[in-house]
């Protein structure tokens, strides 16, 4: 894999902790900067203040609705721009946000979803696609 010289930065938003310890050190393994955050409620001023190249955001957040947050950063023009990976595994929000990328494609833009369970490879492949279109957007 040919990486730039600026290391790209990426923030995982997760309630699970094991799995945000995973996910941080596979993508550390990939020579991704990680930051992680195991609460929602935080996460838009997160975005915000840190600005990462991409967000990886579950959509089920013990404390609120990923799906919120979503559409918090999609809403405000300093975050719009940043390309979000959404996963769940629950069928009916999978589905919600579906409906909101398709019904306002250019609202959404940057935005993809990915259902649990997922291969960590397919993962590590999105992030790289996500990555290497934001080099040519900004």
């Amino acid at each position: 894999m040919h990486r730039l010289d600026v290391t790209k930065r990426i923030l995982v938003v997760d309630d699970r902790n094991d799995l945000l310890t995973l996910m941080r050190r596979v993508l550390e393994d990939e020579q991704y900067q990680v930051s992680i955050l195991q609460e929602g409620r935080d996460a838009f001023e997160r975005v915000k203040s840190l600005l990462p190249d991409l967000l990886i955001l579950d959509l089920k957040l013990g404390d609120m609705s990923g799906q919120d947050i979503l559409k918090q950063l999609k809403n405000d023009n300093i975050t719009a721009d940043i390309p979000v990976i959404v996963y769940t595994a629950a069928v009916l929000e999978a589905d919600e946000v579906n409906t909101l990328i398709e019904n306002n494609p250019q609202h959404y833009y940057g935005v993809h979803l990915i259902r649990k369970p997922f291969e960590l490879d397919a993962l590590l492949d999105k992030v790289e696609t996500l990555l290497a279109g934001a080099n040519h957007q900004r």
